[in-house]
């Protein structure tokens, strides 16, 4: 399958492909991405997705901070580690981005990357302290040459060492799969369907996805809103609460704001300032710092 190349940013000569994997890895993996280039911004909190996330850095060192920035920060010029979380990451190059990267499904992470998600939920780590392959597969990467050739490095080896889907995978897949199709749905309901216990769910999810059913509802909510949201118009934000299940706006507010690090306003007023108008429609998540804002 080939890469969506999406190249952002006029005149900043950013480029950024993705590519969604073949089956069978698909459901274990929900993209591969190669990015280069330099950010016009100092840095970004990138929301949520509920997935693990493995950086291969080939270029300048990148910094990552978990907690919406509260959490140690990590520097890596080899490769860093993004757990499972619920609240933003704090994305800042030091320099030219230049990275391959493995965005885990929710139920892919041990699968994958043979690590339990739990142990490095809402965590950053270096890569090469948790995935044993990284070295290889970096120095695999650059002898591969362009950005297609390395995607294709990447799928051939997850594809080769991902391990066969479990009865507890399967089952929480499909859970996820309910939770992302209506986020307001009761866990219990969930679990009668997929036939276990509440309870049982709740430590199969825990164990399997890294973050407990209500809280990647929560941010499944979030997540479908940011890919709603156009903020090159006016939004209906009220209208947005009603359609996705909130109660009101006010709580919409409060999970926008847990999971972005900023209140809708400052959200879309962060993607018009530091944007290219064809990067929009692309940057769903993304909250830039202007390069004169400190902390």
């Amino acid at each position: 399958m080939h890469a969506t190349d999406v190249t952002t940013g006029a005149g900043s000569g950013f480029t950024y492909l993705a590519r969604e994997p073949t089956a069978p890895l698909r459901r274990l993996v929900e993209s591969i991405w190669y990015a280069r280039g330099t950010i016009a911004y100092r840095r970004e909190r990138i929301a949520p997705t509920g997935s693990t996330v493995a950086v291969l850095v080939l270029g300048d060192a990148i910094v990552e901070t978990a907690d919406d920035g509260h959490g140690p920060a990590v520097r890596s010029d080899i490769g860093l580690l993004i757990g499972p979380h619920d609240r933003p990451i704090v994305n800042e190059p030091t320099g030219e981005t230049y990275a391959v990267g493995v965005v885990c499904t929710p139920v892919g992470c041990e699968s994958v990357l043979g690590i339990p998600p739990a142990t490095i939920r809402g965590r950053v780590v270096p890569l090469a302290d948790a995935w044993p392959t990284t070295l290889d597969l970096r120095a695999r990467l650059r002898a591969a040459g362009g950005a297609e050739a390395m995607l294709d490095v990447v799928e051939a080896h997850l594809a080769a060492t991902a391990g066969p889907p479990t009865a507890r995978l399967l089952r929480c897949e499909r859970a996820v799969a309910m939770l992302d199709a209506d986020p307001t749905l009761p866990v219990a309901d969930i679990a009668a369907r997929v036939g276990v216990s509440h309870g049982h769910l709740d430590r199969e999810f825990r164990r399997i996805v890294g973050l407990g059913p209500r809280s990647l509802a929560r941010l499944l909510r979030v997540r479908r809103l940011l890919d709603q949201v156009d903020v090159r118009e006016t939004i209906d934000w009220a209208g947005h609460a009603a359609t996705l299940g909130w109660a009101d706006q006010a709580h919409l507010i409060r999970d926008f704001r847990r999971h972005t690090g900023v209140t809708p306003t400052a959200y879309v007023r962060a993607q018009r300032t530091a944007l290219h108008p064809d990067e929009l429609t692309e940057a769903a998540g993304f909250v830039p710092e202007p390069m004169d804002e400190s902390g």
